[in-house]
């Protein structure tokens, strides 16, 4: 885990600033959670992100993602998380959520669910494949 939190931190420091970042109300609601003062310091570095809405259309492809068995049903949350990007077009999906979000098994299904209801699925990595060009090629 601390592999991964200093993955996350290099990415925060490296490399956003090569993207244009979106949140949601549902990253700020998890990002709230567990320790205090580590909650504090998710919310500041999500500061001054524009949040994306989640109208009825979003639910509706989480829903989908959900019956259609892209994802398991106790994973709903993940089902919004997938379900927001795609309807507003976003490119990539960082997460560490490796169980259900970024598995190489239900990324197929969800890309194609998400295309037969008019929607692109977003590319879903973990930060440490989103690094940039790498400057020894």
């Amino acid at each position: 885990m601390a592999a991964w939190r200093n993955a996350t931190i290099d990415w925060w420091e490296t490399q956003r600033q090569r993207f244009e970042l979106f949140t949601s109300q549902l990253v700020l609601d998890e990002a709230s959670e567990g320790n205090p003062e580590a909650a504090q310091r998710r919310l500041r570095a999500l500061a001054g992100i524009p949040h994306l809405p989640m109208p009825e259309p979003v639910t509706d492809l989480a829903t989908l993602l959900l019956a259609e068995g892209a994802l398991p049903k106790k994973a709903a949350d993940d089902a919004l998380h997938v379900a927001v990007c795609a309807y507003h077009g976003i490119d990539y999906l960082l997460t560490w959520n490796c169980r259900h979000i970024d598995n190489a098994e239900m990324k197929p299904r969800m890309r194609s669910i998400c295309l037969l209801h008019g929607y692109t699925c977003p590319e879903i990595c973990v930060p440490l494949e989103l690094m940039g060009e790498n400057d020894e090629r």
